[in-house]
């Protein structure tokens, strides 16, 4: 009872203070133009003092209930002074009778005081007297709340920004005596710890009913964050929990015996594993921020928030982070709450392949993801894609024709974002259903289209930086290569001057043959390598001539099993056009290639044939293979080599010396599989048919 009286004493002070300082702030800082300014104060002042009571006299003595039906009578006033902020005199006279009764029922507290201190001499009457009381109490309440109730939805809309803090606070107020009169009135005393909470809640009403009546109220708004709101929601979910199986527990009192016992275990199991199966789950926290997003805000997105996530993730940097791919379709999935995505990106030939998988197990995306006619209807239409409106025969922009069936079975596939950079389609992000399913809206394709150019941007610069880095690295490897030109061309001009004076000069005839030989020999190996070297800095193209294909392949597969097993499968004469030294060439990288990648014992194989249209050369390891990213990103990158000490530009070179001769270079690959370099090049019959196409336009499918 000593510390119940104890803290009694210390929240009765505190509301007095706070109660008392409010008046003093609204009476000299207060907006002068309102009429209900001075009741205001009263009322604050009348309820400091009615705090003051309470915290110098025990409850109950009679200066403690005077006063707070003095603090009531105020409140009452106020209320109705409240109804003529806007200029409403007719509303005045309307609620005049109702404020008029509840002022008259509180009145009547005054004479439920003096039967109690000189009439009820018995218990009963003692009893009935408190229990009148607390229902006078309540019906008060009651009716104070439903005028403010009326007060705030009748007002117009310039009157809710005034009032809205001062109906807050008095709301508060009311609703706080309603429910401790309630359980005053059902359990027939004065609920202890509730009454010591009365001075505090005086004092935290007080503090935003004084906010109403400064100058510019009407721009003062509580905006929780959604962080916040959704935190407060776990909380309050938290405790309703609690709440019930309390409630439940106390139920089982009741029971008794075995039974009891039994049901208790049970309760105590089921609600433990209820607890950290369903409180954890990702999808109820998930049904809870949408819930709250969908009926508490204004708006779906934080927006502030979202930037902050989205520079974050797309600025964070270092190796032991994703890359940028990857962090772009993680950008994006974070805004919707999606668990995975796929980045697509066109080729050269504008059919899009994947570039970058993000948390998306199970993927089986084909080798040419999507038709290169969606994206150029991606382009024009900026759409974002919704796969549930597709998989219902919706069709916005004709698109759905082009939607390829992969992404209209997997129904995890939720809506796909266009990258576009000046209105030029960089990318195509697949975002997966998020955990909580809901339909997008405008919101969503508003925020993910502005996104996703943000993105865009991102994607095209780190291209033209790598496109950069290439042409800086090839420049000073041409600059290389001058020099290497001039220093074979010096000796190149060397070795035919000796030869022209060895034929002069020589006395012994059998040296002076051997010697020619091997000087004719080098100076011609000098010489292709000049012309070929020739061939890449001047960019003109040496002319076509027909040429057998598999007499070449024999050649390169005779020259290198010396150094390993290279078996020829399958052989016939196939006649092409173009240039034979440029295919040794570019056939012996990727021979060689194979080679690095196979077992010592492992053999490669070639394989030449015809399909009618082109001659083919395909190389075979069963080698170590190489991955989709891989193939995708670095494989004809130049100057990037797997292989320790390797100049990176084999692979790229022999790509390129296919494409010079109309030609085209495939490869298919499977880690610890093997891999298969595939040549195609135009047969002499059908050259004449197809022509010679430029180099720009012969791609390989990858």
């Amino acid at each position: 009872m000593e510390l119940l009286g104890g803290l009694s004493y210390i929240s009765y002070t505190i509301g007095a203070v706070v109660c008392g300082l409010a008046a003093i702030w609204i009476g000299r800082k207060g907006d002068s133009a309102r009429a209900d300014r001075t009741p205001a104060v009263v009322a604050l002042a009348l309820t400091a003092n009615w705090c003051f009571a309470a915290a110098s006299f025990v409850p109950g003595k009679p200066i403690v209930e005077l006063t707070e039906i003095a603090r009531n009578l105020s409140w009452l006033f106020l209320l109705f002074r409240l109804f003529g902020n806007d200029g409403r005199d007719e509303t005045l006279r309307l609620v005049r009778p109702a404020a008029a009764a509840l002022a008259f029922v509180e009145v009547l507290q005054f004479l439920l005081l003096l039967i109690s201190r000189n009439y009820a001499v018995t218990p009963e009457l003692a009893a009935l007297t408190f229990e009148t009381a607390a229902l006078f109490r309540i019906m008060v309440a009651v009716g104070a709340l439903v005028l403010l109730h009326n007060l705030y939805v009748g007002a117009a809309a310039t009157s809710r920004q005034i009032l809205r803090w001062s109906a807050a606070a008095l709301a508060g107020l009311w609703a706080f005596d309603l429910n401790y009169f309630t359980i005053a009135y059902l359990v027939g005393a004065v609920p202890g710890e509730l009454s010591i909470l009365r001075g505090i809640a005086a004092a935290i009403f007080a503090v935003p009913f004084a906010f109403g009546f400064t100058a510019n109220t009407s721009d003062l708004e509580f905006r929780p964050s959604r962080a916040v709101t959704f935190r407060f929601l776990s909380l309050l979910l938290i405790g309703g929990y609690l709440a019930a199986m309390l409630a439940l527990a106390r139920w089982l009192d009741m029971l008794t015996g075995d039974l009891a016992r039994l049901t208790q275990v049970g309760l105590i199991i089921a609600a433990s594993a209820l607890a950290l199966i369903w409180m954890p789950s990702n999808r109820l926290r998930g049904w809870l921020r949408v819930t709250a997003i969908k009926h508490l805000f204004k708006h779906r997105y934080d927006y502030r928030s979202e930037w902050i996530r989205f520079t974050s993730t797309i600025g964070t940097t270092g190796f032991d982070n994703i890359p940028l791919q990857e962090r772009v379709v993680k950008a994006l999935a974070d805004i919707t709450d999606s668990p995975s995505g796929l980045l697509l990106v066109p080729d050269e030939e504008g059919q899009l392949e994947l570039a970058a998988n993000w948390c998306w197990e199970g993927a089986e995306v084909p080798l040419q993801a999507a038709p290169a006619v969606l994206g150029k209807s991606l382009e024009t239409s900026e759409l974002i894609l919704d796969f549930d409106e597709a998989r219902a025969g919706i069709d916005r922009q004709g698109e759905l024709a082009h939607i390829p069936d992969w992404l209209l079975h997997d129904t995890r596939a939720w809506a796909a974002v266009p990258l576009l950079h000046f209105d030029r389609l960089v990318g195509l992000v697949v975002l997966a259903r998020p955990l909580v399913a809901r339909k997008l809206d405008w919101e969503d394709f508003d925020l993910l289209g502005v996104v996703g150019r943000q993105l865009a941007s991102y994607l095209a610069e780190q291209a033209g930086q790598t496109a950069l880095l290439e042409a800086g690295r090839f420049d000073e490897f041409n600059r290389r290569m001058a020099f290497v030109l001039h220093d074979i061309k010096n000796l190149s001009s060397q070795m035919s001057l000796l030869l022209r004076n060895a034929e002069k000069h020589a006395d012994n005839p059998e040296f002076r043959k051997d010697m020619l030989v091997t000087l004719r020999n080098s100076s011609d190996k000098l010489n292709a390598l000049l012309a070929r070297l020739g061939r890449y800095g001047g960019g003109s193209a040496e002319k076509a001539r027909p040429f057998d294909l598999a007499e070449i392949a024999r050649g390169v597969a005779d020259r290198l099993q010396r150094l390993h097993p290279v078996a020829v499968l399958r052989t016939e004469p196939v006649a092409v056009e173009g240039n034979p030294e440029a295919l040794d060439q570019a056939l012996a990288h990727l021979v060689q290639n194979a080679i690095d990648a196979s077992d010592a014992e492992s053999s490669v194989m070639l394989e030449i044939y015809s399909d009618g249209l082109s001659g083919k050369v395909t190389v075979i390891d069963s080698g170590h293979g190489m991955t989709p990213h891989f193939i995708r990103n670095s494989l004809f990158k130049p100057f990037v080599s797997s292989k320790a000490g390797g100049f990176g530009i084999g692979a790229f070179e022999a790509r390129e010396l296919v494409r010079s001769m109309g030609g085209r270079l495939d490869v298919e690959s499977r880690e610890g599989l093997g891999t298969r370099f595939t040549i195609s090049l135009p047969l002499r019959a059908a050259h004449s048919l197809i022509g010679r196409a430029p180099s720009a336009e012969k791609t390989e499918v990858v």
